[in-house]
């Protein structure tokens, strides 16, 4: 039941996940946009919202200062009804964002709010969200479980927390492997990000005979050292 978000900066990627039937919304960053090549913030998503309108889709702020981050988010907010604005939990000197959150909920901005780590983060920012016409609560599941601590029960933990805000969907980010999806299904999570790469393996992979995959990857290595004309 968990809906999959595709998530990156390449126009061409991501107008065929947004003709997939299977992918719900869309996520990006400046990280991926600046990978894709990306140097018109605006020009690029004003292009890509003049053909995804039907699917909700993140773009984020950028500006380090909160008085900023909040006008840039109403700007963004202003490019489409479906879009969500991405505010990270804490500007880079550790300031807190919570007011400018709870500002763009009473202004009727649909927030993302991303890069949360911690069952902290979840508790002090919980209020903030209260008033949001809709908002996505992204755990950066990935990067905790990248420190060897397990990122599940602050899933878990965030799910139950918010589980009487209607207007609240917890949504799971950095996906590292296919199976992440389910994962995020069996717990009840609501939302996953994946990106391209992560995505077209699930579609080739779900379901496969676990002994096909073992001879596939056998030949993979056999056709490796054949080209490479290895001699012992």
């Amino acid at each position: 039941m968990v809906k999959i978000f595709a998530d990156g900066a390449d126009k061409k990627s991501m107008l065929e996940m947004y003709n997939n039937s299977l992918i719900s919304g869309l996520t990006t960053n400046p990280t991926l946009m600046r990978k894709a090549g990306i140097s018109n913030y605006k020009e690029f998503a004003i292009d890509i919202l003049s053909v995804i309108k039907d699917k909700p889709i993140s773009f984020e702020v950028f500006s380090d200062e909160l008085k900023e981050m909040e006008k840039q988010a109403l700007e963004i907010s202003s490019w489409g009804e479906n879009v969500y604005v991405k505010i990270p939990i804490t500007n880079t000197k550790g300031e807190s964002t919570y007011k400018v959150i709870a500002n763009l909920a009473k202004k009727g901005v649909n927030v993302n709010v991303t890069a949360i780590t911690t069952i902290n983060q979840l508790n002090f920012i919980k209020s903030a969200t209260y008033d949001c016409k809709k908002c996505y609560i992204s755990i950066f599941v990935g990067r905790i479980a990248d420190t060897c601590v397990d990122p599940l029960p602050i899933v878990k933990y965030a799910i139950d927390l918010f589980k009487n805000y209607d207007n609240v969907e917890i949504l799971w980010a950095s996906c590292r492997e296919v199976y992440n999806i389910k994962q995020a299904d069996d717990i009840g999570c609501h939302i996953i990000t994946v990106t391209d790469d992560i995505l077209r393996k699930t579609f080739k992979n779900i379901g496969k005979n676990l002994n096909d995959v073992s001879l596939e990857t056998v030949n993979m290595f056999y056709n490796d050292a054949l080209q490479s004309g290895y001699l012992i």
